[in-house]
């Protein structure tokens, strides 16, 4: 029965010792990988050769991109094209490696080659960022202007990371709780370094408007008025159901080393408190599928970092239905878990088409849509996404202004319904939200609501 753990470590170790060099020129030869391999090895037996030999044969771009795992993976993986061997339980393909195994033999290690932390090269597109260089965790506390052991106790991996967030739970207008995962003051600070140093440099896609600077509701809106038809979809657990495996991606396709990356998603993401998972369960509004994701690490809603890693993390969503919504002639952007596709009236009997293959491309990508909350909104309907009607040009919708009005002139009339000093506050700065909002879109209104509010007697 093969030792499978010392194969791994065995096979490791090797790839530790090709990596060491691999970046210097002549490094990925086939002489320099098998002499850094001989060397860790202390010997240079016959199999080596054939170990050696394909993986000097990829191209320099697979060795930019190679890290410990991958390279670790190739060298116990099959050789191409090799024939089967057929055992009594299962047939298995050989590998090359297997040969340093053949007769009971069993290679040692007699020294690490180690190379030396670096920053992996960018895709192309993203190589011109404004990025810090962060070869090492040393380098990532440096740059955070904190002490390595502030930075390990400020990103654990386990749900002890619950002493750095706190929680809040918001009713939903259609029912239930919304949960809200607040990082507490010294975590806030570092995800905002975070944030303004590093994430806020990588381009977002241009159907991206939610938490983009200089795009907002009003221009996701402004996308979709006047047209014919639009249709809705909503992502289901936006937030929660990016997780911390993907956050981890999108550091390595930054281009920092494995370390610093798994440093860096810790800082980012939070396993929610078990008390807190029961809550909502209790509520009836967290399923079972949701209660999962909210164990696991993902990424908090609330977090300064979150938004802008969800805008990163869908880009690939983003890429696949711009281009799915050319093919149906139609329009397409994206306001945080909200999708939305406008169009003329031929994209009407295209629905059901539209609705599978978003449905499709939204599970590829690794996101679910909210069945109960799609909508398809002919021109002779309100058309309103994210709170703005879109028939003709974007506007609050008429029920959500008189409301407003009504209650600015209770206030005129009867004065403000508490007399508690930092109630009055917080209820004066609603209100001139509001008024704000409704402004976006409408200034007129807004004019006569601000008339109004200064009537009322604070």
């Amino acid at each position: 029965m093969r030792d499978i753990s010392y194969r791994t470590w065995i096979a490791r170790s090797l790839a530790r010792a090709m990596l060491a060099d691999a970046g210097q020129p002549g490094g990925t030869s086939a002489a320099a990988l098998q002499a850094r391999a001989a060397a860790t090895l202390g010997d240079n037996p016959a199999w080596l050769h054939a170990v050696v030999a394909p993986l000097a044969q990829l191209p320099a771009v697979s060795w930019q991109k190679m890290d410990l795992d991958s390279l670790t993976q190739r060298i116990l993986a099959p050789a191409p094209g090799q024939p089967t061997v057929v055992d009594d339980e299962e047939i298995q393909a050989e590998s090359p490696f297997d040969a340093a195994f053949a007769d009971g033999a069993r290679p040692h290690i007699r020294r690490l080659i180690l190379r030396p932390a670096s920053m992996q090269p960018r895709p192309l597109g993203l190589d011109n960022c404004q990025l810090s260089d962060l070869p090492t965790v040393h380098d990532l506390a440096e740059w955070l202007k904190l002490p390595l052991d502030r930075l390990a106790w400020l990103g654990p991996e386990t749900p002890l990371g619950a002493e750095h967030y706190r929680y809040k739970l918001q009713p939903k207008r259609t029912g239930g709780l919304r949960l809200l995962e607040i990082p507490k003051v010294d975590l806030k600070q570092v995800q905002r370094t975070l944030y303004t140093g590093l994430l806020q440099h990588v381009p977002l896609h241009e159907a991206a408007h939610g938490f983009v600077p200089g795009r907002s509701v009003a221009t996701h809106a402004a996308t979709h008025a006047g047209q014919a038809v639009v249709i809705r979809f909503d992502l289901r657990d936006f937030f929660g159901g990016i997780r911390a495996a993907r956050v981890m991606a999108l550091w390595r396709t930054l281009g920092y080393p494995v370390g610093v990356a798994r440093c860096l998603t810790a800082l980012c993401t939070h396993r929610t408190a078990p008390m807190v998972v029961d809550r909502l369960r209790d509520d009836g509004g967290l399923d079972w599928l949701g209660a999962k994701r909210l164990r696991s690490a993902h990424l908090p809603q609330g977090a300064p970092t979150s938004p802008t890693l969800a805008n990163l993390c869908a880009f690939g969503l983003d890429l696949r239905l711009d281009g799915l919504a050319w093919a149906f002639g139609a329009r397409y952007t994206r306001y945080a878990d909200d999708l939305v596709f406008s169009g003329p009236a031929a994209l009407r009997p295209q629905f059901r088409a539209l609705q599978a293959w978003v449905a499709a491309i939204a599970e590829d990508e690794g996101f679910a849509l909210h069945p109960a909350k799609t909508r398809c909104l002919p021109q002779h309907r309100q058309q309103r996404i994210t709170g703005v009607v879109v028939n003709a040009q974007p506007n609050t919708p008429r029920q959500d202004f008189d409301r407003l009005k009504a209650c600015l002139y209770q206030c005129v009339q009867h004065g403000p319904a508490s007399q508690n000093p930092a109630d009055l506050m917080d209820f004066r700065g609603h209100l001139r939200g509001r008024i704000g909002w409704v402004g976006q879109f409408n200034a007129a209104r807004a004019t006569k609501l601000m008339g109004l509010f200064e009537q009322i007697r604070w």
